[in-house]
């Protein structure tokens, strides 16, 4: 596929996806959301990468849905950009590698619940998060769902009745970022974070990502069901057995990926 909103690239075992669309703050447009779905899942069925980065040309990391195709539509056409916008994040929550945000700068309303989605965030200084839809009429009810997931009840509504800005160090405190670095440093700490993923058996990545997303909504006795099997299965993988022998061997696995 040409991609024309998005850059598709890979760097050894670390894929990168970058939002190009700096000149309208990598507003997330329908033909940009279809090119990130399109993107995630080729990135995502390649056996080579292990780790994914989600970056953003220019000063701003994404100012949310493209507010130009917003207006005078009919309610069949608002649902289609949300239909897509909701297959956007769950398509970066099922895809097996783990996905890092890279924020540069302002990530606003469905901008803000792209990061919030990603599985690990690494900000700049000068990353800022805003859900603002309230101060123009339309309430951020879909990036409340990964919002709420992220940082709780009483912040996530903060934010979503205010559309306050919440600068970088704040979102760390709260748990939408995990980690703020210089803006000289963003590119490099975000790498050296996908690439420590990295050393990791792509298969135990996988299954680790899916259980984490499978078990978080469910009760704890229900979890601990699911969690104890999961692990069962894990444990008689190649890569598992390779692992503990390495270990107990003191040596350096060699993953299958099996």
């Amino acid at each position: 596929m040409a991609y024309e909103n998005i850059r598709v690239e890979t760097e050894g075992l670390v894929g990168i996806i970058t939002l190009n669309r700096p000149n309208r703050r990598n507003a997330l447009s329908l033909e940009l959301m279809l090119e990130l779905i399109h993107g995630f899942a080729e990135v995502g069925s390649n056996r080579e990468v292990r780790a994914i980065i989600l970056a953003a040309e220019g000063k701003v990391f994404s100012s949310g849905h493209d507010l130009s195709q917003m207006v005078g539509r009919d309610i069949n056409e608002y649902r289609r950009t949300f239909d897509v916008c909701c297959e956007l994040m769950q398509k970066i929550q099922s895809v097996p590698q783990p996905v890092i945000a890279e924020v540069q700068g302002i990530a606003t309303a469905a901008g803000c619940q792209l990061v919030a989605t990603c599985d690990l965030v690494v900000a700049s200084e000068e990353a800022q998060f805003a859900t603002p839809g309230v101060k123009i009429g339309l309430f951020c009810t879909t990036p409340m769902v990964a919002l709420t997931r992220a940082v709780g009840r009483k912040r996530a509504l903060q934010m979503l009745l205010t559309g306050e800005m919440v600068p970088a160090g704040t979102a760390a405190d709260w748990g939408l970022v995990n980690m703020v670095v210089p803006a000289g440093e963003l590119k490099d700490s975000t790498r050296k974070l996908a690439c420590q993923i990295a050393n990791a058996s792509p298969l135990t990545l996988a299954i680790g990502k899916q259980a984490f997303y499978t078990q978080i909504d469910l009760d704890q006795p229900k979890a601990y069901a699911y969690a104890k099997e999961v692990m069962s299965m894990n444990s008689i993988s190649f890569d598992a057995q390779e692992g503990i022998s390495a270990f107990l061997g003191k040596r350096t696995a060699c993953w299958a990926g099996k």
